[in-house]
């Protein structure tokens, strides 16, 4: 055990030093004090007076102080209490709580908002697949390409590839009919406002042929054609489908672009 306190004989020669200057100057006080009382004994009696007030008045202020840090101590007592009593309850108290009554027993059902389906409208377009009716207008774009390619496969088709992506040069879906030709589908879903131009079908049109060796190529939209954009495509020998189309195809009621017979180009 380590001891921190070490003897050192300066500092207690220092300590005894100034214990003989404080003697000493008690001594010469109690000296002046008695030549006084002999020379002139009322000073003395004034100054014993003066000395006797300065005492009282002390130990009441000590008092006062000792009430203060009294005071003090029962009001951080009473901090702390207060503390403890809005801290919760513990476990073992918990479980000697009554019961609380089954609120939320008596409360009504709440209704079955998540039951409730808005009801589609009837101009949508919508595939009808084996696994259920998918809204092409609502797919993403790369879902779009796959409900085509789908459509392609339901109806026959045999190597069926989505190739949309980064340099595609404007093929989406390929796909082999039943009799044998080659068939490049470049896939548009815009919003009803927003039609294909000319432009989009002279990029296509440029490709379909020369570089993808299409024996049909056609453009698949869930929106509409604008006229010069018709014109180009039935110059070009390229088929469109519009949206009224594409839901055709999408029920059965109407034919594949490959067919071509009621597509308007």
């Amino acid at each position: 055990m380590r001891n921190d306190r070490r003897f050192d004989l300066r500092t207690t020669a220092l300590f005894f030093l100034l214990l003989a200057v404080l003697l000493c100057l008690l001594a010469l006080v109690v000296r002046t004090a008695a030549g006084m009382v002999e020379r002139r004994p009322l000073w003395a009696g004034v100054l014993t007076l003066f000395g006797v007030a300065a005492a009282v008045m002390c130990r009441s202020r000590w008092r006062r102080f000792s009430a203060a840090a009294y005071a003090r101590r029962t009001a951080r007592a009473l901090e702390e209490a207060a503390e403890e009593a809005s801290l919760p309850p513990r476990p073992a108290e918990e479980a000697s709580l009554p019961p609380r009554p089954a609120e939320e027993a008596s409360l009504p059902p709440r209704p079955a908002e998540e039951a409730y389906v808005p009801a589609r409208p009837a101009d949508e377009e919508t595939t009808a697949f084996p696994g259920g009716v998918v809204d092409c207008a609502e797919l993403e774009p790369d879902g779009f390409e796959e409900a085509v390619a789908d459509l392609c496969t339901r109806d026959g088709c045999q190597e069926v590839e989505v190739v949309g992506g980064a340099g595609d040069l404007g093929a989406d879906v390929t796909a082999v009919t039943p009799d044998g030709r080659r068939v490049v589908i470049q896939c548009k879903q815009y919003g009803a406002a927003n039609k294909v131009g000319s432009q989009d079908l002279q990029r296509f049109g440029g490709t379909c042929f020369t570089i993808h060796e299409a024996d049909v190529a056609a453009v698949v939209t869930t929106s509409d054609f604008t006229a010069p954009a018709l014109e180009y495509a039935r110059q070009c020998g390229i088929v469109c489908v519009d949206g009224s189309a594409l839901d055709a195809w999408c029920r059965g009621t109407g034919p594949s672009p490959w067919d071509g017979t009621g597509i308007e180009c």
